[in-house]
């Protein structure tokens, strides 16, 4: 059944957006309390509402709270520019006093595990966290979770990143940490079932999955379910500090948030009391299957993808975007002309028409790829101007097509990793259109991004050159 209004915070975090989806789905009158609602308002649904405000801002808080009967406390600063717990702790002060204040009957917080004496000042600020909202006055029931498996979660991708760059490891002592990692479909569903709990004053309930593993052995099942072949050698030294001053090193996406978390690696992280099972109507997955949903998950979620609607850097860095573990070189151009027009010269693309730009290297690649054994260029195309899914053009296989709107190719070729090239056509108005071209690399280990960074110095060439070929074609196909 439906509740009152809900305020949700944290909507555009990895958590806090799936949430979002679950409780839309459900029919639920959900209000976001956003720094950046002109950011966030285009990704909701049509009943959602969105407010500006920012919990480290008390005097924004009371509007977002007003006519609220339930409200999910899902921030944390580990990005803020002052110190982490500090923030954490205001930004709760002020969020307990102002729920307090406007009646809300429930606050529903998603904590961390953690135990031993000297817990990291990251877990040490999450379970403060939740003392304060539970000493509020308002009823709050807090869940304490462990790492989450799902592409997105910061944790769990810290972890990735590491199986994947590094074929050799010396993995420090806390590698044989227990923990009872927890996929995000479970958190969700937690969630969910203590929003919808009958009122029984404060509560804490400690959430984790099926298993109790050690971080050594989640990154060596996730290696095995990649294919990963890795070397993984425990030494009983470099403390947290030292990891995650390497960390920074071999993981450069996660830098501005692996020192924090690393230090947390050193805790056992596991559910000493099961009452969360008999409060909720949650059957965890084990660590396992929840690593294979994670990457189906991310495998659903990329063919989902629509590239066009994501928010690229005009400039790249080098080496492209970061989109989970895949790396992204998107390109886009805008053409006086109509959709149809536009999209002809990429349904031509490859067979006796080829690649628009640098005909000389796609022959080269080609050549290298049969003397590896790939099919290279001999495979043309089966029709020069017709394309149906699973038809192959060239070394690549046709994954998904929609008229005058979108192809998505599949590399056949031999690469280290997965590679796709995707072409969108979108009108724009005024009788123009936009192509956006975007070239998606999932590197195997650390040669696979060896090769994705030697190339880059190649794209602005070869995947330039065709995306001006193709526009320039597109235009004058429209004249």
């Amino acid at each position: 059944m439906p509740h009152g209004l809900i305020l949700l915070t944290g909507a555009t975090g990895y958590i806090g957006g799936r949430l979002l989806s679950a409780l839309e789905a459900r029919g639920e009158r959900v209000r976001c309390l956003s720094r950046r609602p002109d950011l966030l308002a285009p990704r909701v649904g049509g009943g959602t509402e969105v407010v500006g405000g920012d919990v480290l801002r008390p005097d924004t808080i009371p509007a977002a709270l007003a006519g609220v009967d339930a409200a999910f406390y899902l921030v944390h600063s580990m990005s803020s520019s002052r110190p982490f717990d500090a923030a954490d702790r205001a930004a709760a002060e002020a969020f307990g006093a102002a729920a307090r204040a406007a009646g809300v009957r429930r606050i529903v917080y998603l904590g961390g595990l953690g135990e031993g004496g000297e817990l990291s000042k990251h877990l040490e600020s999450r379970q403060e966290v939740g003392r304060i909202l539970r000493e509020s006055g308002v009823p709050t029931i807090e869940l304490r979770a462990s790492i989450v498996i799902g592409s997105g979660s910061a944790s769990f991708d810290m972890l990735r990143a590491l199986v994947d760059r590094l074929p050799f490891m010396i993995c420090p002592k806390w590698v044989n940490t227990e923990a009872q990692p927890i996929a995000i479909e479970d958190v969700i569903a937690y969630l969910l079932a203590a929003l919808d709990r009958e009122p029984n004053g404060s509560e804490v309930f400690e959430i984790g999955g099926a298993d109790t593993v050690t971080y050594l052995e989640l990154m060596k099942e996730y290696a095995r379910q990649r294919g990963l072949r890795r070397v993984m050698m425990p030494v009983p030294v470099l403390s947290p500090h030292l990891s995650s001053l390497w960390l920074g090193l071999v993981t450069p996406v996660h830098a501005g948030i692996g020192r924090k978390l690393v230090d947390s690696l050193r805790n056992r992280t596991v559910v000493l009391d099961p009452s969360a099972l008999a409060a909720f109507p949650v059957r965890p997955l084990a660590f396992a299957q929840a690593v294979t949903r994670a990457l189906a998950n991310e495998d659903r979620a990329f063919a989902e993808t629509r590239w066009s609607d994501e928010a690229f850097a005009q400039s790249q860095p080098y080496g492209g975007e970061r989109r989970g573990s895949r790396l992204v070189d998107s390109r886009a151009a805008v053409v006086a002309a109509s959709p149809a027009a536009v999209f002809a010269p990429i349904q031509r693309i490859g067979g006796e028409t080829g690649w628009y730009e640098g005909a000389l290297l796609w022959r080269l690649r080609g050549w290298l790829d049969v003397l590896v054994g790939g099919p290279g260029l001999r495979r043309g195309r089966r029709d020069p101007v017709g394309i149906r899914i699973g038809d192959t053009i060239d070394f690549w296989r046709v994954e998904a097509f929609e008229q005058d709107a979108l192809l998505r190719l599949a590399a056949e070729m031999k690469v280290p990793g997965r590679a796709w090239l995707q072409f969108e056509v979108r009108a724009t108005g005024s009788g123009s259109s936009e192509i956006t071209q975007t070239a998606v690399f999932e590197p195997n280990g650390l040669f696979g991004l060896a090769y994705w960074y030697a190339l880059w110095p190649m794209h602005g060439f070869i995947f330039g050159g065709m995306l001006r070929t193709i526009a320039a074609a597109g235009a004058r196909a429209g004249g």
